[in-house]
């Protein structure tokens, strides 16, 4: 019985390893292309937002000032890295602790106490 019940958790711990490990796998192979609505600017974004490169289409220099070319970019690199947010998301949540939501662990003002229990008042 006893022998049984540790099978059992080596079961599902071996099967939420290769999860994790599926996971990570596809998180390493993440990668968006963002390209504006005129085509002019691409931005290629890969894991965790990391900009791999940006392609301008050669007229770029015509049409657009310094100024909306750099706005250009920028809108493309936040196109692509929210997407990239997005699915980093999907592919997490499920590998989430019960009560733990992906937000709470990892978006805005996220810090260590969102994997901390909460604390225990002392019964007197």
């Amino acid at each position: 019985m006893f022998q049984g019940a540790i099978d059992e958790l080596a079961e599902e711990y071996n099967r939420r390893l290769r999860q994790v490990q599926e996971t990570y796998s596809k998180l390493d192979e993440l990668e968006v292309i963002a390209q504006s609505a005129d085509g002019m600017v691409t931005a290629k974004v890969g894991p965790g937002g990391q900009v791999r490169g940006i392609k301008l289409d050669p007229r770029v220099y015509r049409k657009l000032s310094p100024s909306e070319l750099s706005a250009a970019i920028m809108d493309q690199i936040g196109s692509a890295t929210a997407q990239i947010a997005a699915r980093t998301e999907e592919l997490v949540s499920p590998l989430m602790p019960e009560g733990l939501s992906y937000e709470a662990a990892f978006g805005p003002g996220s810090g260590l106490e969102a994997f901390m229990p909460k604390p225990v008042e002392p019964q007197s």
